[in-house]
């Protein structure tokens, strides 16, 4: 079977199979794990074509129902997009996921406080440092503008967790990876309660810090 690049584009010249036909348990999923491993060799591109359905049902031996479960999967994680009159294709940048696997994972192991803290340590040194080389003029400024607000609302009295968020967001959007700030999204959202602790109890050491880190940038 082959894989079709868009309209405009050629087509791909060699031809690669997902297999032979498949179990009835977990067809989805069989077929799920066939197109990442797909990807992972390269036989499957960003902006590639999947087969038809059609195909797809009678290579692998499987039902439509389950070609179709497979692709909305794929949809929720962001990973497909589906063209009307064109086919499905595999996206040529990760879509923001419906549903997001590595969130879930993440907000299960919450409550192992000492596993997500072990990661936030050796996490957030890393995506600032990486901040550190790609931040530009305007990243800065979004920074300092996070801190400016940050330290007004401490002398109001009115400080919360959004403030400190703000400032560890702008640094980790300034590292300008998708991959980074999707994982530091995640985490934001799993610390935030413990950021509104401090951000109460502490506010002017949280101010601090991030007046420290961004000398450090």
């Amino acid at each position: 079977m082959s894989f079709k690049r868009q309209p405009e584009m050629n087509s791909i010249s060699n031809t690669t199979s997902f297999g032979d036909s498949m179990e009835r348990s977990s067809v989805a999923l069989q077929l799920l794990e066939r197109i990442k491993s797909a990807l992972i060799r390269g036989d499957l591109k960003p902006g590639d074509y999947l087969p038809s359905e059609t195909e797809l049902t009678h290579t692998l031996g499987i039902g439509k129902s389950s070609v179709r479960e497979a692709i909305k999967m794929l949809q929720a994680i962001g990973i497909v997009e589906v063209k009307r009159g064109q086919g499905t294709m595999i996206r040529r940048e990760p879509g923001t996921p419906l549903v997001d696997p590595m969130a879930f994972g993440m907000i299960l192991a919450r409550g192992m406080t000492r596993d997500v803290l072990e990661f936030r340590l050796m996490f957030e040194p890393a995506y600032t440092l990486q901040a550190m080389h790609s931040a530009t003029a305007e990243d800065h400024q979004r920074i300092q503008q996070s801190i400016d607000a940050m330290e007004e609302a401490i002398r109001a009295g009115a400080q919360t967790s959004k403030h400190d968020i703000a400032f560890h967001r702008a640094i980790l959007h300034s590292t300008h990876n998708p991959m980074t700030i999707r994982v530091g999204e995640t985490l934001l959202q799993l610390i935030e309660a413990a950021l509104e602790t401090s951000m109460r109890s502490l506010p002017k050491n949280r101010l601090e810090r991030s007046q420290s880190d961004l000398c450090c940038l």
